[in-house]
Order: structure tokens, then sequence, then C-alpha cells
């Protein structure tokens, strides 16, 4: 398959990019500075952009198969939400279907699986911007005409792919450990390449 993969030089986004890679795709990585990308390999394309430059992300897209995105933008709370929505503007343009989205866990009903921890500190004061923004992204995704995916992560942690994992969990769940490494998320979210249970539908991911 042709992907494309938004984010791309991100913790997750460079996962992404790898494990697609392992799996034999053509793989796109989307990019602010092509220089941040450090691995050569013949399925691999690097495009130097900015997401939110609309014609940018227009041109990238086309003749994509799959379209991923794992943006990130700091604690300030804007990238996310528009560059996904410039994302989805091109996606429609050119017909392409298929969107696999990275937010947060903590989105929509999933808020009820976290403690309180993340409820007070993180997202209701230190990274309120992020958790503002990731909803903004997922609204935007929620009005598309797409064939969406949204995967909502715990906390990320810099451990090993395991494969072992929950997800598809119910929002009354408390027994979380609210973490997941970059390398399973990455992994899960490759999976649903081939997998069509959660088309249309957000997923939380978490140990």
């Amino acid at each position: 398959m042709k992907l494309i993969i938004f984010g791309s030089t991100g913790s997750v986004g460079q996962h992404l990019v790898n494990q697609a890679l392992e799996m034999g795709h053509n793989v796109t990585a989307f990019t602010r500075d092509a220089g941040k990308v450090k691995i050569e390999h013949n399925l691999l394309k690097v495009v130097e952009g900015n997401v939110l430059n609309y014609s940018s992300v227009n041109d990238s897209i086309k003749d994509k198969d799959i379209v991923f995105c794992t943006l990130g933008g700091g604690r300030k709370g804007k990238v996310r939400a528009e560059g996904t929505l410039n994302i989805i503007k091109a996606m429609e343009n050119l017909k392409v279907r298929r969107l696999i989205c990275q937010t947060t866990l903590g989105c929509g009903e999933s808020w009820e699986n976290l403690n309180f921890f993340w409820k007070k500190i993180m997202f209701g004061w230190f990274l309120k911007q992020v958790y503002l923004d990731h909803n903004k992204q997922e609204k935007n995704i929620l009005n598309s005409n797409l064939d969406w995916t949204i995967i909502r992560p715990a906390a990320f942690t810099n451990g090993s792919l395991t494969k072992q994992f929950y997800s598809d969990f119910s929002p009354d769940n408390k027994s979380l450990k609210l973490k997941i490494s970059r390398a399973d998320l990455a992994y899960f979210m490759l999976q649903q390449l081939n997998n069509l249970k959660y088309l249309g539908k957000s997923v939380g991911i978490s140990y």
C-alpha cells in the first residue's frame, strides 16, 4: 500500500515509518524538516512541507491509499486540529478515503477512563491546550466524510514492542495503567490497515 504519515518525525511517527517499511509498504514521510528523517530506504520518500499549508498537504496526498496522522504541536495547542482539517480537506478533494488518526485517551467518552491526576492536573492544567486541541481534532474528523479510525492512546512510554495491551475497553474501565509504548501504539495503528472493526469508530489503547 502507498501510505503517507503526517507527524513522521515525531516520537510516534518514527515508529510508524520504521514498522510500515518493515511490512513492505511504500511510505511517504511528511515533515517540516527533511533533515530529521534519519533513515534511508528504497520504499521511503520524504516530503518537506507544512501541514498548516493546504496546498502542500494536498500535493503530498495525491495517489496515496492510506493517510496516517500522528501530529504533535507542543503544549500550545493548534497544529493538531488545524493540520488535520487541512488533511481532511485534501483527502476529500482527492477522494482518498482512509484516515487513521492518533488523538489521546481522555477525548470524548474515554474521559471516564482517566484518574484524578490526568483529569485535574495534566489535562485540567498542565496540558490543557493539548487536550483542547485533540478534542477539536476529533471534531474535525467526525464532521468529515472519510473512512476514519480514531485511536486514543494513554500516556506514551519508551518501552519496547510487546503487542500485549488493552484496546476497545469501556469508559468505566478503571483498571488501566494509563500508559502505552510508542512502539505498541504504532503497531496497533498499522493493524488497522487490514481491520475494519473500528471503521468510523474511536478506540482506546493502554496497558
